[in-house]
């Protein structure tokens, strides 16, 4: 993919018909709900990380670390 131009988007959008253009714009919408659910999970699964710790490394379960 070569590089991105925000503003030949602008273009292509502002080119459709208004019903296609609230059409857009609720599919950016989900787009970036998406996105921030996806950040979201991504912030607690880093938040987990030091609540597990204790539990993901331990003595016990260093078997399973060389699979």
């Amino acid at each position: 993919m070569g590089a991105f131009d925000p503003k030949i988007l602008i273009d292509k959008i502002t080119a459709l018909p208004v019903e296609l253009m609230a059409e857009v714009e609720q599919f950016v919408d989900q787009v970036r709900e998406r996105e921030q659910d996806r950040a979201l999970a991504r912030a607690a699964a880093a938040a987990s990380v030091p609540a597990f710790a204790a539990v993901w490394n331990n003595p016990e379960d260093d078997a399973y670390d060389a699979l």
